[in-house]
């Protein structure tokens, strides 16, 4: 039987190396690593490489956190060539604090004109270019010196003598403390002016990209027509959570782990509501602006203002009264149960006989269009506001069947717990 050569031409999409003969074998060996390199893009929904991309968008200072090897130079390295924008990377940790503040250079008459501080070569490549993607690797393995040194460039973009152009974007990656080598973390100060994106591998991403294809970054489209109300959104979200929840306007976390990562700051919600903004006007997904909220302000404040989004899109109750057959509820079950609460705090708040038989109809439609065990605690509540004077409208019949079922599923269930208590502590 002949035996089969593997690979014994080149696939379609492979180049056919043109190597001479008389090459030596490091040549042969660059042209393999050449093709080893050659790989393509393609779109494919990726929410935290959305998130990187919208954040860079907005001009914030982004840092990516994730374990040694999971690809955040790779990433970035990818994102400037899809955006066409010249990297400059910059090691901190072997940096010392004046190569980023400036070094002092002694000028004809110091006593006149003083001691200029001279900025490093690399920033002046980037002023000269006008454009271009500052890549802070290692971040926390950088002493505080250096993180001290690193504020004014994060914040205000200026390094010595130099403001950074507006074409410059400025990303940074970092280790967790317990992977990185000597690692330190992070001074609240500067964590602060970061959005933090936790950077995790997709599986069917690796092994798509091993293969010579990985996801295209591009920047977000932004819709002209949808800027002004983006805009009124975010201030809306943020303004009024913060009214309601003045404590979180500021609260700086008590672990220092904590403060090394996103938390809530009036610099933090600022942020926040230039995201809000851009991720509306993008048509992004909830993915990709809970990434950016929480990366910004922390998870816990982060999820509060998701929630206070959603809430912000639920339909008026006064409307839902006025109409109750045409009344378009929410599909997901928690936001369907907000409306409905909504609805009886309603009713309570004016109390009417017509207001109440409304009620009584939108939780009719609730049942018939959702699930049945959402409607009972409003159910129960709205027949307690029943006054002498009202009579009981026929629609309660539908909705009798569904509360006398959830009563006794609830004392099945108490009974059950009680035999179950029993029998652990017989068995004692």
């Amino acid at each position: 039987m002949p035996t089969r050569t593997l690979l014994a031409t080149p696939p379609p999409s492979v180049p056919t190396p043109s190597v001479p003969a008389s090459a030596s074998q490091l040549d042969v060996a660059g042209e393999l690593l050449a093709l080893l390199r050659d790989s393509t893009t393609e779109p494919r929904p990726d929410s935290q490489l959305e998130a990187l991309t919208l954040a860079v968008a907005a001009d914030l200072p982004v840092l990516l956190w994730g374990e040694p090897g999971i690809g955040k130079t790779a990433a970035l390295t990818q994102l400037a060539k899809a955006l066409d924008l010249p990297l400059t990377t910059v090691i901190a940790s072997v940096h010392e604090p004046s190569d980023f503040s400036g070094l002092p250079i002694v000028g004809d008459d110091p006593a006149e004109q003083g001691v200029p501080m001279a900025p490093p070569d690399w920033a002046v490549r980037l002023v000269r270019a006008g454009r271009g993607l500052l890549f802070l690797d290692e971040l926390s393995t950088a002493p505080p010196a250096v993180q001290a040194a690193l504020l004014r460039l994060v914040l205000e973009r200026r390094i010595g003598t130099l403001t950074l152009p507006p074409g410059v974007r400025i990303v940074a990656a970092a280790n967790p403390r317990g992977s990185a080598a000597d690692g330190w973390e992070l001074s609240p100060p500067l964590a602060n002016r970061f959005v933090h994106l936790q950077w995790t591998h997709d599986h069917e991403v690796v092994v798509r990209g091993l293969g010579g294809t990985w996801p295209r970054a591009t920047l977000p489209r932004l819709d002209p027509a949808k800027l002004p109300e983006a805009v009124h959104l975010a201030r809306r979200a943020v303004c009024g959570l913060l009214a309601a929840r003045p404590k979180l306007v500021h609260q700086l976390p008590s672990s220092e782990a904590r403060r090394g990562g996103a938390w809530p700051s009036p610099r933090s919600w600022d942020m926040t509501l230039t995201l809000i903004a851009f991720a509306s006007a993008a048509g992004s997904s909830r993915d990709v602006l809970s990434l950016l909220v929480r990366g910004t302000v922390g998870d816990g404040p982060g999820l509060e203002l998701l929630a206070s989004l959603d809430r912000m899109d639920l339909p008026d109750p006064e409307t839902l009264l006025a109409d109750p057959a045409g009344a378009d509820l929410p599909e997901r079950g928690d936001l369907r149960q907000a409306v409905l609460d909504g609805v009886v705090a309603a009713v309570r708040t004016r109390p009417d006989r017509s207001r109440w038989d409304a009620a009584w109809a939108l939780l009719v439609r609730a049942l018939e269009t959702g699930a049945p065990d959402l409607v009972v605690v409003p159910a129960t509540t709205l027949a307690s506001l029943r006054r002498e004077d009202w009579d009981v409208p026929e629609s309660i019949e539908k909705l009798a069947g569904v509360v006398t079922l959830s009563r006794r599923a609830d004392r099945a269930a108490d009974r059950a717990t009680a035999r179950i208590t029993a029998a652990a502590k017989a068995g004692r």
